[in-house]
């Protein structure tokens, strides 16, 4: 009964542990950190373009998930369903 209790115990700390928020300004050094490795020094148009391009991808990504049909399911079709003649 112990040893269920105890893996019970290690397993919810395991959920709880994955559940890691990243806030934005974790994103923003992450990001920088990226740019920095690519051989861009900050406060440079190239450093600049170099996250706002990371920014952009990072959007496109979230936006080719959610047009996902997996994700919502199939969209409804408004369009004619047969031959147009």
């Amino acid at each position: 009964m112990k040893t269920r209790k105890a893996m019970m115990c290690t397993a919810a700390l395991f959920l709880v542990g994955a559940c890691t928020v990243i806030t934005p300004e974790q994103i923003r050094a992450n990001d920088e950190a990226r740019c920095a490795s690519y051989g861009f020094r900050r406060g440079t148009d190239a450093f600049a373009k170099c996250l706002q391009e990371i920014d952009m991808a990072r959007r496109a990504e979230i936006r080719a998930t959610l047009d996902d049909p997996w994700f919502y399911g199939p969209r409804p079709y408004y369009g004619p369903r047969g031959p147009w003649w």
